[in-house]
């Protein structure tokens, strides 16, 4: 083989290795494009209100219920803080101990949700999160005609308007998906755990608005119909 043989078996070698070169720094710098339109999407996506279904219906088929309405806040289809305020009421009467109990007051929540699907920009979403719930209201409670054991005598059991409150903690698991337009519907089951409560001098209440009957925790839920605006 001679000189000039090499030397343009060599300049050969060399352009084609450069284009090899040139058309893999291209196709990373494609990617490179296409990551950035996916990271292009704005922060500040919007916002969400709802209603919930549930308390309502609960109302009507038993003793106590709420109405309750969230706003939630879009960054980026992927961080939602979430404000709820509700109305809970209860309004029971025990057939067995006679006893008539009696509660309306409002309620509120605050905390944030994480979009747990794969694909943070798809239009249903897969989301978990947790809330700081509050509530202060007022008990009624009426007891006719108790006897005493010991004497025989009846007597009447009037507590009105006692003075209670209870904070708790929510963990919420729930989905989202959209119907059509601007319209989602959505459920969320929720673990609530009581903090701190005061009852007053009545005992354990049997009722607080927004978080249910009595206990130190208690399983929920929401079925939502969702407002994406």
């Amino acid at each position: 083989m001679t000189y000039h043989q090499n030397i343009s078996t060599f300049i050969s070698g060399l352009t084609v290795s450069l284009l090899l070169l040139f058309g893999w720094q291209t196709a990373q710098a494609q990617k490179v494009v296409v990551l950035e339109e996916e990271d292009s999407i704005p922060f500040f996506r919007g916002f969400q209100v709802s209603v919930d279904l549930v308390g309502p219906i609960m109302l009507n088929v038993s003793d106590y219920g709420q109405y309750e309405g969230a706003f939630r806040l879009n960054l980026h289809d992927q961080w939602f803080p979430t404000v709820e305020v509700g109305y809970g009421k209860a309004d029971c009467y025990e057939e067995v101990t006679l006893i008539h109990y009696k509660t309306a007051a409002p309620y509120f929540r605050i905390g944030a949700d994480v979009n747990l699907a794969k694909n943070k920009h798809a239009d249903n979403r897969i989301y978990g999160g947790l809330r700081y719930a509050f509530t202060s209201y007022k008990v009624d409670i009426e007891r006719f005609g108790l006897k005493d054991p010991t004497w025989g005598s009846y007597s009447d059991i009037v507590i009105d308007g006692a003075q209670c409150s209870q904070h708790w903690l929510e963990a919420v698991v729930g989905i989202d998906a959209k119907i059509w337009g601007p319209l989602h519907l959505g459920w969320s089951v929720r673990y609530k755990r009581r903090i701190t409560h005061k009852d007053g001098d009545i005992g354990q209440t049997w009722y607080v608005p927004g978080y249910g009957t009595y206990g130190d925790d208690r399983l929920g839920g929401t079925f939502n119909v969702i407002i994406d605006i």
